[in-house]
């Protein structure tokens, strides 16, 4: 299972806009390593050219080594990271 989407705001890292956006990726463990993955990203590539798109952005968590793992044999690049702030507003 595979939700992209189209971001028009910045996206962290990337140059260009519109630019597709991996929002998640999910194969079931028996299926993992056989090719899943990769054709999933070619078809998501291949929608995002029909919006423009020359770019694809996704994002892990630091923590995430599996993630990390997954997007580098995927073809991402990692291009930054960001820790991120909140507070409470009284």
């Amino acid at each position: 299972m595979l939700e992209a989407s189209i971001r028009h705001e910045y996206v962290n890292g990337t140059e260009t806009s519109p630019v597709a956006y991996l929002e998640g990726i999910y194969v079931c463990s028996e299926f993992r390593r056989l090719g899943v993955a990769t054709n999933l990203i070619r078809q998501a590539e291949h929608w995002a050219t029909q919006f423009a798109c020359t770019e694809f952005a996704s994002d892990t968590a630091v923590d995430n080594l599996v993630g990390q793992a997954m997007h580098k044999a995927l073809g991402f690049q990692e291009t930054e990271r960001v820790i991120y702030f909140s507070k409470k507003i009284k």
